[in-house]
């Protein structure tokens, strides 16, 4: 009986485990975007039973039971175990694998995955960018990247940006050539929403473009589509407003007042404001002019594929105003792009992608000596901006010179207006001729036509320089194409399971052509930026016709390419090139060069002694030495032509015409740069640390060095004449770059990384082969020498000009000084001190001296990620160390207003030793010298952005995938002891970049965001 009660036990049981089987359904998801993921591989933990999701990401898996384990893998994702609960129906979200060495690296002709890549590269992806919500493309590599500088020349919307790869090379272009999808094309104009990576070429590597690779190449892929998907529909858009980040610390009403008053009467004149107690404050000019401006961003995109084909499609439109001058100075970028690609057959492959992009900027003078900003800070406090009339206050000439005017009637009288239209894309086919060899054959174009236009309204400024007595419009079109076409061909073999040969040969044509047509009308009717139009406004210039002009350009390359990569069993690389190419740029005797590049790679951890370590995961040691080229001048610098102005007698008449303009070069040569790195790339930690590190020697020869010297006799000095461009120095840079990223996770729900870069560089001038020894450039004060030099062996665009000693603080101290009086003016107590370096006795021009460096001596950014369950946090800062900016801002003339430094000044004898007394006297405090240089290190804090993603579980009752809202906050606060509004600007210059006119601050941005998927 007993053994019968057992049995029957035992069956209930045994039949209640068989009920507690169900049938398990649920969607696979990517974690990031929400996204369903088709084909994904769903099997039962050690066994062979399994299944797969379909199109929409659904799965549905039969009889399972609570307790036992389901394996989740599919490519280019974490494989997940989940353990099967009594919930018949759930979500599972797949993480994408972190990207390491199997990563492929799309390098312009080729790609390689990143364990065999030979070469300094390094790459940013769009996860990157879509941290730090830049407005331009360019701005993402600002910190992320190391041995690259990016500078803004101005915060005002629209302004452009500079990209040094490894420094400063030339006098001339120093730009990377920039390559979208495979053709030259302009990362400036390109929506940051459209770029899928940016990859950068910092050494030999990039030789393999030959004459447009000196400089390093940036290589973007664009976003598109992924077979077999479904449409996925994503909607970005983010408002926010803008401020200034910076005012400089002037002088207030009274402050100035009371400082006028001591330098009437250091000057032995009647002080100009005997009561002071009424003026207060004042006016703040800069708050006058800054204010709130607002930005909007919106980024609509599907994207999907079948399978044998895919597509994508984006339109954006962004907003920006100006936190000087509101709609005076806005930016308008209209985007729209569409990529295809399918396989027309089993061996043609296709794909297009096609970018139209429309700009529209208004602009005023945001720089330099007469702008906006440069008035702002030299007007005194003491005026007010309208008078009792309500009309603008005119600032007098007296003590204010003849070209500070009113900063607000400045902006009311400002009209400008630039529109840009641009269309660029490619179109690709891949024959597969049979297994081992691929035939490519693409083209790639840009086209764009711009309109300008500029009116001077008739308007006084009470006898100023910017007075204009008769309206005039100024209108240009210009219409610039491009198009390079590659036919190349790819021969891929693989012996005896250990040789790895991939071969490359190929020829690239490329032509760049265009039109502008520039006039100015006069007399515009009304005196209105409405009738301001060539068509109306009739008047002719004073020489009795209309100011018209025009020109056409036409220059052409041809070029020859073949590289070999080899692999022997995965761990000894090798990558050989050869390019040769043929410019218009130069004459028929030196239009052709050869470039030939060689880069090799040692995977050491793939040794049979490397022993298996949990600590060191992966070692390569890399090197490369390559020659490159550099053809960015003005073209037809080879021949002479009639661009000049020449003064004729005919029949006892002066009669105008045209003469020989710059002077013709024809044994003008290439600009070459020899590049040698050697590197190491590290893993560590199982990969959870990446290390790579470089040190790097860039030596450029022959550098096209263009206004040389040259006699007077030429006719160089004629109006519309110059000197000839020529070959005629050197410049190395070499350094050290290290980068280090520490990626982990704490739990299930917390995971961050940290990301650590830094570049040092050393800038030397090797040699300047003209007859001076030197080049100079930029601009200080009025009327004074170029404060700017290129000089064998000092950096490029040094600070040249005399070295302050102190103070002189009583009569004995100048009698027992060699005499400065050879400077210009006599000096008393409270004047600066300059030091005699040539150690002749008398201080003069001849004792100027190397006295500040513009260019850093290190770069460095930080970043940290943080992802807490839904919550996700970014925060990015880069730094700049050793650098000095010259200021410029502050106009030498009596009665202009002052920084408050000059609260410091000499007021008698040991009262200051570093701010001269204030005169209306002449003095050579304001010559140029080392008082006006200041180290323009800083740190700035670029982006911390705050954002949150809905469970899915809520939104998808909504047919939402993902929501994410977010916040964030660009340029944050910049540390630097740096008096000016910025000391990262630049007007871009090798040599005067340094120079500090008053630079646009740029703008803090706070933005509120949403990123949207259906």
């Amino acid at each position: 009986m007993r053994s019968k009660l057992v049995l029957l036990s035992l069956l209930l049981l045994s039949g209640l485990g068989f009920s507690q089987t169900f049938d398990l359904k649920g969607v696979i998801q990517d974690a990031n975007s929400g996204d369903p993921l088709v084909g994904v591989s769903v099997v039962l933990k050690n066994s062979k039973t399994g299944t797969t999701s379909d199109f929409d990401g659904n799965f549905q898996f039969p009889k399972v039971s609570k307790g036992q384990t389901l394996v989740f893998s599919y490519v280019g994702f974490k494989t997940l175990e989940f353990l099967v609960s009594d919930n018949p129906s759930v979500v599972i979200r797949l993480e994408e694998e972190t990207k390491g060495l199997e990563e492929v690296v799309v390098l312009g002709y080729t790609s390689q995955k990143k364990r065999d890549i030979t070469g300094a590269v390094a790459v940013l992806s769009s996860k990157t960018i879509e941290e730090l919500k830049p407005i331009k493309a360019e701005q993402a590599l600002q910190g992320t990247v190391s041995g690259v500088v990016v500078t803004q020349q101005s915060g005002a919307p629209g302004a452009g940006f500079d990209i040094r790869i490894r420094g400063i090379s030339s006098n001339g272009v120093n730009g990377p050539y920039v390559i979208i999808d495979g053709y030259q094309g302009d990362l400036s104009v390109l929506s940051p929403d459209d770029i899928e990576s940016i990859v950068i070429l910092k050494d030999a590597q990039a030789a393999i473009y030959g004459t447009i690779g000196a400089n390093g190449v940036v290589v973007v892929t664009t976003k598109s589509g992924k077979r077999n998907a479904k449409t996925k529909v994503t909607l970005n858009s983010y408002t926010g407003f803008q401020e200034t980040t910076k005012k400089l610390n002037l002088l207030n009403a009274t402050e100035y007042a009371l400082l006028l008053n001591e330098s009437y009467a250091n000057g032995g004149q009647t002080i100009p404001y005997p009561n002071v107690s009424g003026l207060g404050t004042g006016t703040d000019w800069q708050n006058e002019l800054f204010n709130q401006a607002p930005i909007t961003s919106n980024e609509f995109s599907f994207t999907g594929g079948a399978e044998k084909m895919a597509y994508s499609f984006s339109a954006s439109d962004l907003y920006q105003q100006g936190i000087i001058g509101g709609s005076k100075a806005d930016y308008k970028r209209n985007t729209a792009r569409f990529s295809l690609n399918a396989d027309l057959s089993d061996k043609i492959k296709f794909s297009t992608n096609l970018i139209y992009t429309y700009l529209d900027r208004d602009a005023f003078n945001d720089a330099g000596l007469g702008s906006v900003l440069f008035n702002a800070i030299n007007i005194p406090s003491t005026f007010s901006v309208y008078d009792t009339n309500g009309d603008f206050t005119l600032i007098p000439n007296t003590g204010y010179g003849i070209e500070i005017i009113n900063p607000l009637a400045q902006l009311e009288n400002t009209y400008n207006d630039y529109k840009l239209k641009k269309f660029n894309g490619n179109v690709r086919f891949d024959y597969e001729v049979f297994s081992d060899l691929k035939v490519i054959a693409r083209m790639g174009f840009n086209t764009a036509n711009s309109d300008g236009k500029s009116f001077a309204k008739e308007v006084s400024y009470g006898g100023k320089v910017f007075d204009v007595t008769r309206s005039s419009v100024s209108q240009n079109r210009i219409n610039d194409n491009d198009y390079t076409f590659d036919f190349f061909g790819e021969y891929t073999k693989t012996l005896f399971e250990a040789h790895k040969f991939k071969t490359t040969l190929g020829t690239t044509v490329y032509k760049q052509y265009g039109t502008g047509l520039f006039a100015t009308g006069f007399d515009v009717p009304n005196n209105s930026w409405a009738n301001a139009d060539l068509s109306l406004a009739l008047g002719t210039s004073p020489d009795g016709g209309r100011d018209v002009s025009a020109y056409a350009y036409d220059e052409r390359r041809l070029s020859f390419f073949g590289f070999l990569e080899y692999a022997y069993k995965g761990k000894y690389l090798l990558t050989a090139a050869i390019r040769r190419d043929l410019s218009t740029k130069f004459g028929p005797d030196n239009r052709v060069a050869i470039f030939p590049s060689i880069t090799t790679g040692w995977v050491i951890s793939d040794e049979n002694f490397f022993k298996e370590s949990k600590t060191l995961n992966f070692l390569k040691l890399r090197a490369s030495y390559g020659v490159l080229g550099n053809d960015q001048i003005r073209n037809n610098g080879y021949v002479g032509s009639l661009s000049g102005e020449g003064m004729y007698v005919f029949n006892g008449t002066l009669v105008n015409g045209v003469a020989v303009g710059a002077l013709p070069n024809p044994k003008l040569q290439w600009e070459e740069a020899k590049k040698f790195d050697v590197g190491l790339d590290v893993k560590m930690f199982e990969n959870k640390v990446n290390i790579i590190a470089d040190y790097f020697i860039d030596k450029r020869d022959n550098l096209l060095i263009g206004n040389i010297p040259v006699s007077g006799i030429s006719g160089v000095f004629a109006p519309g004449s110059g000197s000839p461009t020529i070959n005629a120095g050197a410049v190395e840079n070499r350094g050290l770059e290290l980068a280090i990223d520490y990626e982990d996770k704490i739990n299930d729900n917390l995971r961050f990384k940290v990301g650590y870069n830094v570049t040092t560089i050393q800038n030397k001038v090797l040699e300047v082969n003209n007859d001076s020894g030197f080049l100079e450039g930029g601009g200080f004060g009025v009327g004074q020498l170029p404060p700017a030099r290129m000089q064998e062996g000092l950096p490029i665009g040094y600070f040249y000009g005399l070295q302050m000693d102190g103070i002189f603080q009583n009569q004995a101290e100048i009698d027992a000084h060699p005499s400065q009086a050879a400077l210009g003016s006599a000096t008393a107590p409270g004047d600066i001190r300059f030091k005699d370096v040539n150690n002749d006795g008398v201080i003069d021009l001849r004792d100027r001296t190397n006295i500040g460096d513009p260019i850093a001596d290190v770069t460095m950014g930080f970043n940290f990620t943080l992802n807490y369950k839904n919550f996700d946090f970014a925060a990015y800062s880069y730094a700049s160390l050793g650098n000095d900016m010259v200021r410029n801002y502050e106009r030498s003339l009596t009665d202009v207003n002052r920084l408050n430094y000059v609260l410091d000044r000499w007021t008698g004898e040991g009262t200051s030793n570093s701010v001269p007394r204030v005169t209306t006297g002449a003095s050579n405090n304001n010559l140029f010298s080392s008082y006006f240089v200041e180290d323009a290190s800083f740190l700035r804090i670029q982006n911390v952005q705050l954002g949150y993603t809905l469970p899915v579980d809520v939104t998808q009752k909504v047919g939402i995938s993902k929501l994410r809202l977010y916040t964030s906050v660009n340029n944050i606060y910049t540390f630097t002891k740096y008096r000016g509004f910025d000391p990262a600007a630049t007007n871009g210059a090798p040599i005067g970049g340094g120079i500090d006119p008053g630079f646009y601050p740029v703008p803090r941005t706070f933005i509120l965001g949403v990123n949207v998927n259906f």
